[in-house]
This record gives structure tokens, sequence and C-alpha cells, in this order.
């Protein structure tokens, strides 16, 4: 990752947040929110071809995840999440960002813009976490037992971290890129809070904006990996139904992973969303 610096902070309620902006300063504001268990790590390509098309580029790893704080009794559920977000676009002083979103990303940007009233000027979601049910057995299995999954030998929880993340990818990771998405939940801060962010995850803060949906009145693109072995593609049709005028597109070829699965395919469905959606144009 020695290519992929964030070297901003914000002080959030839930722990030191790291961040970064690039682009063109006078260009479109643009955010990007990783999901889990990722950072923003995953929006490198992405971000930097959204950002030669003119965009003005913010990334930042949640607290709990990347580069940012990760502490014992850490509050990184959803619900913070949500709010650590609003409070960050006030921090950068964006008022109606274009905002992309993955997998719990896509959560968080929702839980921000219907409950703490974060305002956008379009949202894509990508494989967003986004409608019950949700979870996989894995996640059941480590929430009821995060005490003992965080004292598994180093190398036991390395090989369960690798054989996870690859999961998210349809074709498979470079060794690389798998290296990398796995660095950050390794050594005494990372392992336990690996487990930390399964253990918060609960179904009920998704439950608390599915609801309203249909009160969504920006324009919304939903992207789908039409190989999503995490969240099946039924969920896209199903999602894109439920808010108001959205947009649907499926990628094939890809995985729970887009960015690292279809690159190309993914930046020219956001690039022609969002041109759409860019300020003079409405």
């Amino acid at each position: 990752m020695a290519d992929w610096k964030l070297d901003g902070t914000y002080a959030s309620t839930s722990g030191e947040v790291r961040w970064a902006a690039f682009g063109d300063p006078g260009g479109e504001p643009l955010v990007l929110l990783h999901g889990t268990p990722f950072s923003s790590y995953v929006w490198r390509h992405v971000g930097r071809a959204l950002a030669a098309a003119g965009h003005r580029v913010h990334v930042w790893d949640m607290p709990g995840y990347g580069a940012s704080e990760k502490a014992p009794g850490q509050d990184v559920s959803l619900a913070a999440q949500g709010r650590v977000f609003t409070g960050l676009l006030e921090h950068w002083g964006l008022d109606e960002p274009l905002v992309v979103a993955h997998d719990f990303g896509g959560a968080v940007a929702l839980r921000a813009h219907l409950l703490h009233g974060a305002r956008y000027r379009a949202l894509a979601v990508v494989d967003p976490v986004a409608l019950a049910p949700w979870g996989s057995p894995f996640f059941r299995l480590v929430g009821a037992n995060a005490a003992v999954f965080e004292q598994l030998p180093p190398a036991l929880h390395r090989a369960l971290a690798r054989e996870y993340v690859t999961s998210a990818s349809s074709p498979g990771l470079h060794p690389a890129t798998l290296a990398a998405l796995v660095e950050p939940w390794l050594g005494e801060a990372g392992q336990p809070a690996f487990y930390r962010q399964i253990a918060q995850a609960d179904q009920r803060f998704t439950d608390e904006i599915q609801v309203r949906y249909g009160e969504i009145g920006i324009p919304v693109l939903v992207c789908w990996g039409a190989d999503d072995s995490w969240i099946p593609v039924e969920k896209a049709h199903e999602l894109a139904a439920a808010i108001p005028g959205a947009r649907l597109r499926l990628i094939e070829g890809a995985g729970h992973l887009v960015q690292e699965d279809a690159p190309a395919e993914l930046t020219a469905a956001l690039l022609n969303f969002l041109h759409d959606h860019r300020k003079g144009r409405q």
C-alpha cells in the first residue's frame, strides 16, 4: 500500500479518521466510501480514473478500518459510521457532493442521507448492504463468538482473513492486492479489529432505513457485480425498484469486489451516471 497514503486526519466520535483528497481542487467534489472488510485502498484505480476525468476525489478509511484508528471498545457500527460520515462531510465543507459507496459504505451513505440530513447531488451504490436479510453464516458465527476468534493464533487468523477476502472476488485477486487488503487486519491492533467490526454488524441498522428508500429524491445508480456470491444479484433488482427513478447497471464477470474484478467497466458506468448529474446539468 506504499502508493496509497491518507495524509489527512479527522477527530471523529469513533476515533481518528484518515483521509485524502486528490484531483483538480476546482473539480466537482466526489466522495468514495468503502465497505467491509476493506478500506479506501479498493478505490485506488477507480478513484484515480475519476480524478483524471476532472473530479476532486475524497477518500477515507472508516474508524476501525484501514489506516484509521483501531481501539478496544470502539464503536464501529453502521450507526456510528453514519454519524462519522456526516461530520466528515462538514469537516470537508462539502454541501452536495457526488457520492459513490460500496458494500457497508452504501448503508453508511444511506443512513447519513436519510437519518442525519447529509445532502448529495447524486448517489451511486455498488453492491451495497441495504436490504434484509443479510449476514452470512460466518458473520453470525463470529458475532456470537468474537472474543474466541480474537484469540486465534496469528497464522490461523491470517489464513482466515485471506480466505474471506478472497471470496469477495469472482475471478480471484492478485497476490499483492490480497496482501494489501488483508494487512490492516493483522497484528496486535488489526486482529481484534477484524472481529470487532463483524460482531457489531447488526441488521437493525439497515432495517431502520429500508422502509424509507421510497423517500429518496436524488438521482441514484445501483451497480452490481453479476457474479456477487456475498449478496445475490436479485437484491440489485429489489433495491433499484425500491428507490424512485433509480438506474440499475449489472457488471458481468464481477463478484462483490467490483472495483478489483472489473475496474474499467465500473469506472465507465460511474462516469456515465456522474456526468449526467454534475453541476449545471440539472
